[in-house]
């Protein structure tokens, strides 16, 4: 469902010259690469301590964007209007990337509420397993498993039936640990990550079911508040403490509502928060968890063991991407929002570290085509 509604910006006609045009787009690549550095650095932070400083760099290149409520748009200029730490002050400026992040929801709903055309996007939901690194070795390398020259091993699995949701495995993180990624208060989120020496017992992955515009509604505001409602219900079922809710496979697959096993073999890695044993079927809808429960039987007939009844299910993983999509013209601007980019995962025009670069490349080409073309 798409939502057409004219901004109640003024409009304000200011010329500037060719040398703040250049300048302009100096500081848009500049924030690019800085945005870039900090999103290698979340892989490399152990090892490497230059993209760390570029974090810091790329931070503040964009708190401004992030935090900056588009409050008068028009088509020469653009007034941010920046509420930060209780000051208020308009900032002019030629153009904004909007490069938020899939879970800045706060954001998305201001520009939703401001007339900002957007429309729902396909998205998943489910939970993160964990399984032994050195069993997925062993299953995937097989006498090679402990040859110094491989790394820890991954895999990518997915089921596509002809008539469903389908289930996927996603962001496989070799080596690697289950981590916190709520963003609003009385909800739990999780993800996965791994250090760049890939060390850890287990290996992690989501696994998702695809999740239809027929669950929500159909509608931008369902899309975001359907997520939002799986997020509270992990919360309050692990004890309202952003504590994540965890379950053996074994339970889940049998539907166990009662007696529910202790992790025992496998041990949640999701260290820096509380874990506390869950149904997660009272948590996630059933269509998903029918979804899941599918595909893990699956994929355990591809990777022998990966259904095995004491690998460890912990949830809820939401934000795989965006559940919404902020509609861009062929200019690659927000319609109804001529000097606005929308840009990236955030937008809906990415699903990832490198497809959200891509995308930013031909953002950031766009914007110098437009205020310094090439006058060859």
């Amino acid at each position: 469902m798409n939502k057409s509604k004219q901004t109640d910006a003024q409009i304000n006609y200011k010329k500037f010259d060719k040398a703040s045009k250049i300048i302009t787009t100096l500081i848009l690549l500049v924030g690019l690469a800085a945005l870039t550095s900090f999103l290698i650095s979340m892989i490399y932070i152990e090892d490497n301590l230059i993209p760390v400083l570029a974090s810091v760099a790329a931070l503040a290149v964009w708190f401004v964007v992030l935090c900056a409520g588009a409050s008068k748009l028009n088509s020469k200029r653009l007034i941010l209007y920046e509420a930060a730490y209780g000051k208020e002050k308009d900032i002019e400026t030629d153009s904004v990337i909007l490069s938020v992040g899939h879970s800045a929801r706060d954001t998305i709903e201001m520009l939703y509420g401001k007339g900002i055309n957007m429309m729902q996007k396909p998205f998943s939901v489910g939970a993160r397993i964990e399984h032994p690194q050195e069993y997925i070795n062993s299953v995937q390398y097989g006498e090679f498993k402990n040859h110094p020259k491989l790394k820890a091993a991954d895999y990518k699995l997915a089921c596509h039936p002809p008539h469903g949701r389908g289930a996927y495995t996603f962001c496989m993180c070799p080596g690697g640990e289950v981590i916190a990624a709520a963003s609003e208060a009385g909800g739990v989120v999780v993800n996965g990550m791994s250090n760049h020496a890939r060390r850890g017992e287990n290996s992690n992955s989501a696994v998702l079911a695809s999740v239809f515009p027929s669950d929500y509604g159909a509608s931008v505001e369902g899309a975001i508040e359907y997520q939002r409602k799986i997020e509270h219900a992990a919360f309050a079922a692990a004890g309202g403490d952003f504590s994540a809710p965890v379950e053996t496979v074994g339970d889940f697959l049998a539907g166990a509502t009662s007696r529910l096993s202790s992790p025992s073999r496998i041990l949640p890695s999701y260290t820096r928060g509380g874990t506390s044993v869950c149904d997660l079927r009272r948590i996630l809808p059933a269509p998903i968890c029918e979804e899941m429960a599918r595909g893990i039987k699956i994929f355990g007939k591809r990777i022998s063991g990966f259904d095995a009844p004491d690998a460890l299910l912990a949830g809820v993983e939401t934000r795989t991407s965006s559940p919404v999509r902020i509609l861009r013209d062929g200019a690659r601007t927000a319609c109804g929002a001529d000097l606005v980019y929308p840009c990236g995962e955030g937008a809906g025009y990415a699903g990832g570290i490198t497809s959200a670069a891509l995308d930013g490349i031909k953002t950031a080409l766009a914007i110098m085509a437009r205020f310094a073309p090439d006058k060859k």
